[in-house]
């Protein structure tokens, strides 16, 4: 999959939401944004609340091919649970890595949320 950078699809429409996304992240978001942003792993680039053709994901790095996934409650309602497995086949038929992580995990196991993350790097 390395050095295959083949575009994404892109609905303009979504970009006020993904916007307002970045401007009101959660407690969790902002903690992992702090270690992800400004090439601090592996020198590799990382975006939040990136549009991917219907979604958005939390945060997204091109050069990887990764995306990665925030869940709070809401993800582990049965509806949650549905739209994350169609988001994941979604990205995955993209060429897409997926990793998700609780909010909890990011809270209480940071170090270690990193470190899956650098192995995919």
């Amino acid at each position: 999959m390395e050095g295959d950078f083949t575009m994404l699809i892109y609905i303009k429409s979504f970009k006020v939401f993904s916007r307002w996304l970045r401007n009101n992240m959660t407690d969790a978001e902002k903690i992992l944004w702090q270690k992800l942003k400004r090439k601090q792993l592996k020198g590799r680039q990382f975006y939040r609340q990136k549009t991917i053709g219907s979604h958005i994901v939390d945060f997204y790095c091109a050069e990887a091919r990764l995306a990665i996934e925030l869940d709070g409650g809401q993800h582990y309602f049965q509806d949650g649970k549905e739209e994350d497995i169609k988001r994941d086949e979604y990205l995955i038929s993209c060429g897409l890595r997926v990793l998700r992580f609780s909010n909890t995990e990011v809270m209480k196991e940071l170090e270690a949320v990193l470190e899956r993350i650098w192995d995919c790097l």
